[in-house]
């Protein structure tokens, strides 16, 4: 099945690589009509360019293998090397594809809501997600308005005791997770709830809506602490 899968990413590997080796071959043909400086030139911005063609080919090419092969995910509990942890384990391997090559560079704009959503995550409107640092995209799902903060880290499954458990993410509308938030599979953050940034949600948390959660493990922070926190903050600038 692992083999199998790297034949698979190897073959959506080569079809976007393709537009991108004819625009590098047709630079590099032109400018070996310049002088050696030129060609030299010609060369460099072809590679250039040629990798932002294969990435943005990567957003199309992937997409459409999640949608025509066997990837749709399903919560569930069992062994990492069976038959039903094959879907998650291609869903995963296709998106990992992109993002360890490209997402970084799309992270913040329309191209890279797209390209999640063709993966299959809901997300709401004017959602902002600064992170590229997601898993089981299929399983997730962030409401109208919410707040991803840089580096936050999604994934819609956990692991332990030899089994590997899959279950959704739901972060609702008006949420904001804070700079670095880890989030585990099996969480819902309720509507306009807030989590502090480096905390951690592990499998089972129930955001309620409107709360504020921190912490490793995260748990709920009352007005009262959070206020002795601010507190604390303008001593120490006092200071």
């Amino acid at each position: 099945m692992v083999l199998g899968v790297y034949a698979i990413v190897a073959s959506a590997l080569g079809l976007a690589l393709t537009p991108a080796v004819l625009v590098w071959q047709w630079v590099a043909e032109w400018g070996a009509r310049l002088s050696m400086l030129g060609h030299a030139f010609a060369i460099a911005l072809g590679t250039a360019v040629a990798f932002f063609v294969f990435g943005f080919a990567l957003l199309v090419v992937v997409p459409v293998y999640n949608l025509v092969l066997p990837t749709r995910l399903r919560p569930f509990k069992g062994g990492y090397y069976t038959l039903r942890a094959a879907p998650w384990l291609l869903h995963n391997a296709l998106f990992y594809l992109v993002r360890y090559t490209f997402l970084p560079f799309v992270t913040l704009t329309p191209f890279g809501i797209w390209f999640l959503k063709a993966m299959g995550m809901k997300i709401g409107r004017h959602a902002f997600i600064n992170t590229e640092y997601i898993s089981d995209p299929q399983l997730i799902q962030v409401g109208d308005d919410a707040a991803l903060g840089g580096s936050v880290r999604i994934c819609a499954h956990f692991g332990g005791g030899g089994h590997l458990t899959v279950a959704p993410v739901t972060i609702g509308a008006r949420a904001t997770l804070g700079l670095a938030v880890t989030v585990m599979g099996d969480v819902e953050v309720g509507d306009g709830a807030t989590v502090l940034p480096n905390s951690v949600l592990l499998p089972g948390s129930r955001v309620a809506a409107g709360e504020t959660w921190g912490g490793v493990p995260a748990r709920r922070i009352t007005r009262e602490e959070l206020e002795l926190f601010k507190e604390g903050i303008r001593g120490v600038q006092h200071h």
